[in-house]
């Protein structure tokens, strides 16, 4: 069984025919998905996809793009709405330099919340990172010291240094469709040196297929291919992927059952 640990089943792209994306999911051998929150005014949209299916769970969170946008949300509102047992992490949250939607201030305050309930409760943390690889190094580095706290970077595309951090400090890494694209030789050769029980796979979709399915619209099903690729880089076969990916998942999200599989 696979595991898609990160896509957004709530967005407008998926609505015409979730039931037929999220059984081919199925079909593919992707037994369970995580869908992420990005907008806590939108929680009660993703929570709705979660409780629709049995092999969905979500997160609730803010999205860095958004953390100037949404209602300030401390640890404690953030706890509070995860109390539902569909709810299994926090986020995705983090850094976002490249685009800069929203201030930097806000979304380093945004991050450090999410990362306090997730010291509190004990459920990870979903990082984003990009173009902000020292900031979000910093900012572990400085929670990790004030409590540990369990989560992962997600969407990969970060240089080995962060990784090493990431890693050092106990956190996962989840690998997207970027892994296969022909521009990723760097983040390949990162990821061959990190270690496979610190690794997921996800889609992000509706963002970033993976190659072969470049240019199209990206679903669970797809996660597969990046599978796939993660085997071929660690000189093993997707089965094996498959099983260690998704005992990772399990370790990481704990609150999701280890019953939790696709019906029949």
């Amino acid at each position: 069984m696979l595991v898609d640990s990160h896509c957004h089943l709530d967005f407008p792209d998926f609505a015409e025919e979730l039931d037929d994306v999220v059984a081919r999911a199925g079909d593919a051998g992707v037994g369970l998905m995580l869908t992420i929150c990005t907008h806590v005014t939108r929680f009660e949209q993703v929570l709705a996809v979660a409780e629709r299916y049995p092999q969905v769970y979500c997160t609730v969170g803010i999205h860095p793009h958004e953390a100037g946008n949404e209602p300030d949300t401390d640890a404690a509102r953030l706890i509070e709405m995860a109390q539902h047992p569909k709810v299994v992490g926090f986020g995705e949250t983090g850094l976002d330099y490249f685009y800069d939607h929203s201030p930097r201030d806000r979304q380093q305050a945004s991050f450090r919340a999410h990362i306090r309930a997730a010291r509190e409760t004990g459920l990870p943390v979903v990082i984003h990172t990009r173009d902000a690889d020292e900031d979000t190094a910093r900012i572990i580095t400085e929670e990790m010291g004030q409590g540990a706290f369990p989560g992962l970077i997600h969407c990969f595309s970060s240089g080995p240094e962060l990784a090493d951090i990431a890693v050092k400090n106990g956190l996962y890494i989840s690998l997207s469709g970027i892994l296969t694209f022909k521009t990723a030789e760097p983040i390949r050769e990162t990821v061959k040196g990190l270690p496979l029980d610190k690794l997921l796979v996800e889609t992000d979709s509706p963002f970033l297929a993976p190659i072969p399915k470049r240019g199209k619209r990206n679903e669970p099903s797809f996660v597969a291919y990046t599978a796939a690729k993660l085997a071929e880089l660690k000189d093993t076969d997707s089965a094996a992927i498959a099983e260690v990916t998704t005992e990772n998942f399990f370790r990481l999200f704990a609150k999701v059952p280890h019953s939790a599989k696709v019906p029949g």
